[in-house]
């Protein structure tokens, strides 16, 4: 069945951040990265609106009456591909550190095998694959020399990024009407879902956290650029919150619903370690509202100001609790989707 670009920009827009539209046009590989990542993270779904035509032509192929004939040599260098590759590999690094890093030979088999499977992920979408056997043979070489290092994903992943270009290639073309069904493509991509996320126990819950976590700061913080430009901050913002706003609307929840806002703040009450410092630094307990946190540190900068306390360390105080509250108000980021 010919696909139309119309319905691929439809399925962008309702569901691009899942994959939807990628389902349709028979990139699995790609939607399953999408699902993993959240549309890569927001930057890969908002790029795709001006190579969706692309990827329509190019899944248009199969209705064609030949064959095409197999592509020789080695596919061009994409300093994107490249870039998600690392980027891919490193997040699924870090989800594993979170969740993982109890198991036994974590660093040593646990940890590169995480990120050999993000950065071959990556390296399957589209026309192009790599070669697996060494992609995670670069992982598990590398991991021993950054063997305990929380920094360990990034130069595992620069790794087996490079690796993963030095031996890419083309797919094997397939024969026109060899598209699968959509329900058995379903059937593989949740297992292949599965295989990334239910054996990683509750950590499929963090990696959800973390990107949601990570959507929601990299939103904020575009949006902040902008602040002398109120009209185009007003137009950003919805566009970058389209997909919440459609989900919003398909599942019975109005935009401004205190119930959604209640969801984003349960996914994201997961603090990290420099989050409990700053608690700490406030002395508040983990479950402190966002109210209380400010009340917290209003007196806590009025104790320590310069100007009105005369104790030495009063300035480092203060500079403590100032950076503790902006620590805090970052972790409170959901609440812009009110």
């Amino acid at each position: 069945m010919v696909k139309r670009v119309l319905v691929a920009y439809a399925l962008w827009a309702m569901g691009g951040p899942l994959g939807l539209h990628h389902l349709y046009l028979g990139r699995d590989s790609h939607a399953l990265l999408w699902m993993l990542t959240l549309g890569g993270f927001g930057f890969g779904w908002a790029r795709e609106f001006i190579r969706i035509p692309a990827y329509v032509s190019e899944a248009n192929r199969d209705t064609e009456k030949e064959r095409w004939p197999p592509k020789e040599g080695l596919p061009p260098a994409s300093p994107v591909r490249f870039a998600g590759q690392v980027c891919v590999g490193i997040y699924f690094g870090m989800v594993a550190l979170i969740g993982l890093n109890s198991l036994s030979f974590f660093y040593l088999i646990v940890l590169p095998l995480s990120v050999g499977a993000g950065v071959h992920l990556v390296s399957n979408v589209g026309q192009q694959t790599a070669d697996l056997q060494k992609t995670l043979t670069a992982c598990l070489v590398t991991s021993p020399i950054f063997y305990g290092s929380s920094l360990s994903p990034l130069p595992i992943s620069l790794a087996a990024s490079i690796t993963a270009a030095q031996h890419r290639r083309f797919k094997s073309p397939k024969a026109p009407g060899s598209q699968q069904k959509l329900g058995p493509r379903l059937y593989r991509i949740g297992l292949a879902w599965l295989a990334f996320s239910a054996p990683l126990g509750y950590c499929f819950f963090y990696n959800t956290t973390a990107t949601l976590y990570y959507l929601s700061d990299s939103i904020a913080a575009l949006l902040d650029i902008f602040w002398f430009l109120p009209w185009l901050r007003s137009v950003l913002e919805y566009f970058l919150l389209m997909p919440y706003r459609i989900l919003c609307a398909l599942t019975g929840g109005g935009y401004h619903e205190e119930a959604w806002r209640k969801v984003l703040e349960i996914l994201l009450k997961e603090y990290t370690h420099r989050e409990k410092e700053a608690l700490k630094v406030l002395s508040l307990e983990t479950e402190a509202s966002l109210e209380e946190i400010t009340r917290s540190y209003r007196e806590l900068a009025k104790t320590w100001h310069p100007d009105h306390n005369p104790n030495n360390d009063a300035e480092k105080m203060f500079m403590k609790v100032q950076e503790a509250y902006e620590v805090l108000m970052r972790w409170h980021k959901p609440q812009r989707f009110k």
